[in-house]
């Protein structure tokens, strides 16, 4: 098996510590194994992105001397490389989702959600979405669709099923499904969520080590949920340990 792994950071800001340091440890896993680095930039956080971030931790990079096989500037055959580009793409898989019945729109406010929230936290249990739109009527849709809101897409968490990580640093994990929820995979506005679009693009470039900080250790279930629901290989997943200040803060 060719060994094939990715950087893919949001360009909100400076290059931090923490993403330098996933950064090495990619490209040392590439070099040692004579695979393939790519560097990927996920920029659907509109407001926060900007190309200047983009090209400062670019330079950042190659000051740290970390070259990449594939990827921005350096071109492949999975491009685009910017997830702002690849919107098409995440539409086509999201079709897919909705007409096999993975995922559903959902038309629920902030204020309904909000309540929602509240009352599980009243009765001691995990704030998650409980499904209230799982099974809307076309009557109920286009009711909603009259009000004026604009629909997310949510995929739909299979009941009572247990979620195995073997992670290639922390050994097994295990997550149950009934706490996680129907979650958001699609924004109002079409724009993909990080847990959606990042699937699509790891299965599309081929990625075989999935290789980042403890604190996404959290998001892999929900991940490894859709890897599933569209029949993609899941890779494999090594969560690194952060870089921490005497406070034990990141």
């Amino acid at each position: 098996m060719t060994v094939k792994v990715r950087f893919a950071p949001s360009p909100t800001g400076p290059l931090h510590i923490g993403g330098a340091r996933s950064a090495l440890f990619n490209y040392l896993f590439a070099e040692g194994k004579g695979g393939t680095f790519i560097l990927r930039i996920e920029d659907t956080d509109l407001e926060r992105s900007s190309r200047e971030s983009e090209e400062g931790i670019i330079d950042a990079l190659h000051w740290l001397g970390i070259n990449w096989n594939e990827g921005i500037e350096v071109g492949g055959e999975n491009g685009p490389y910017r997830q702002t580009e690849r919107l098409a793409t995440y539409q086509e898989y999201t079709s897919k989702l909705l007409q096999e019945g993975h995922a559903y729109l959902c038309y629920c406010s902030e204020e309904e959600l909000e309540q929602e929230r509240q009352e599980l936290i009243a009765r001691g249990e995990t704030p998650r979405y409980l499904g209230k739109c799982r099974s809307l009527t076309e009557g109920q849709r286009q009711a909603f669709e009259t009000e004026g809101r604009k629909p997310v897409v949510r995929f739909k968490v299979p009941e009572g099923q247990q979620i195995v990580i073997n992670d290639l640093v922390r050994g097994k994990v295990m997550f149950e499904s009934d706490d996680i929820g129907d979650y958001i995979i699609v924004k109002s506005d079409g724009i993909p969520t990080y847990n959606y679009a990042v699937v699509i693009d790891d299965a599309l470039m081929k990625i075989t080590q999935v290789i980042r900080g403890e604190e996404h250790l959290s998001n892999t279930p929900r991940q490894i949920l859709i890897y599933e629901a569209l029949g993609m290989k899941v890779p494999d997943f090594a969560h690194i340990s952060l870089i921490l200040n005497t406070e034990g803060r990141k």
